[in-house]
């Protein structure tokens, strides 16, 4: 297993992290799951032999349950693995039982810490943009939660660019704790992140951890063109993250996957992992399963090596328009591209100039 440093902090992590949104199994996650304590166990076991320190939860994943076996699950080994979770969405039917407010956090930390019996988080994760809290009032109480110990390191998830931006210009104006990372759903198949977050995270030194890495099963190999959906999977049931914007792109991108996958023998799934953990910039896939085989599968995804020609292959199966502005600078500007700027741009620049 490789570790890598979170963004500009000091923490090192595996490429592999174990999602846990299947323990519970409660509410609207439970089409996802219902691993419980001994199964999460055996989870766990799995990955810690495979080098895995990272374990990712968030406080609303059936509504506190996934912490909470998570934290019984881990008992007498708390000090020797990493843990993240996050804080924003709804936990109550309350006005203040939702968002970013000073309140909030510090009551779901407070629940948070119970639950994974622990007395700190090694990552605390803010769960999503919250438009009604001034950003002041967020950052000021991450940064007391740092400087009291609760937390070790904070990051952000599903925030857009300008957002994250803002964020860490405030922090530079008022000199709190910088965030060090982005939680964001980035595969083959949602190339959105390439636009903006991806070219920023680079920039501006932030870790990037991928959720949900198969694209809710997606690029797993089981969704092929012109069959029905396997049942017991997601998308069978309503599951509708990622969206699909483009169904014959999407099965290109699929028979590209298994293509190279026979080449080597081995799952659509593990290429796919093998190929977001290759892009520039991202430090740890979040995976999670069902069943121990899928796991074991998905592990296997950090060890595959892909040859560029297939990199390639898979790059073009699933590359993006340029949007603008971007089609403008690859027109006008590309001679005066930087590293940054080329994350995005490559591969037109290519193919432009006949690589």
């Amino acid at each position: 297993m490789e570790y890598r440093n979170l963004g500009q902090s000091g923490l090192r992590v595996s490429t592999m992290t174990l999602g846990t949104m299947t323990f519970g199994g409660e509410g609207r996650m439970a089409s996802l799951g219902n691993t419980d304590v001994e199964g999460a166990r055996r989870q766990i076991d799995m990955c810690i032999d495979r080098g895995v320190n990272f374990f990712d939860t968030a406080n609303m994943y059936s509504a506190g349950a996934s912490e909470r076996i998570l934290g019984e699950a881990i008992k007498g080994r708390r000090d020797d693995l990493l843990l993240t979770t996050k804080v924003r969405f709804a936990m109550g039917n309350g006005p203040n039982d939702s968002g970013l407010s000073r309140h909030h956090i510090l009551r779901q930390l407070h629940d948070s810490l119970e639950r994974l019996q622990t007395d700190y988080i090694d990552l605390y994760q803010l769960h999503e943009w919250d438009g009604l809290t001034p950003l002041e009032e967020t950052l000021a109480t991450m940064d007391q939660l740092v400087r009291d110990g609760k937390i070790r390191y904070y990051g952000v998830s599903n925030f857009t660019g300008w957002q994250i931006s803002k964020a860490l210009l405030l922090c530079e104006r008022y000199g709190f704790t910088r965030p060090i990372s982005q939680q964001i759903h980035y595969t083959s198949q949602a190339r959105d992140a390439e636009y903006e977050l991806m070219p920023m995270a680079v920039d501006q030194g932030l870790g990037t951890m991928i959720w949900s890495p198969l694209a809710g099963g997606l690029l797993s190999g089981k969704y092929r063109r012109g069959q029905k959906n396997p049942d017991g999977t997601r998308f069978s049931q309503g599951w509708t993250e990622p969206p699909i914007r483009d169904e014959e792109q999407l099965y290109t991108l699929i028979d590209t996957l298994v293509e190279v996958g026979k080449a080597h023998g081995v799952s659509a799934a593990r290429v796919a992992l093998s190929w977001i953990l290759g892009r520039r910039g991202v430090t740890t896939a979040v995976i999670g399963a069902r069943r121990n085989e899928q796991l074991e599968d998905n592990l296997a995804g950090a060890e595959l090596q892909l040859a560029d020609d297939e990199i390639r292959a898979i790059e073009k199966a699933g590359r993006p328009p340029l949007i603008y502005p971007y089609w403008h600078q690859q027109r006008t500007a590309s001679a005066r591209f930087n590293d940054v700027d080329r994350l995005l741009q490559q591969p037109w620049l290519d193919e432009q100039h006949g690589a």
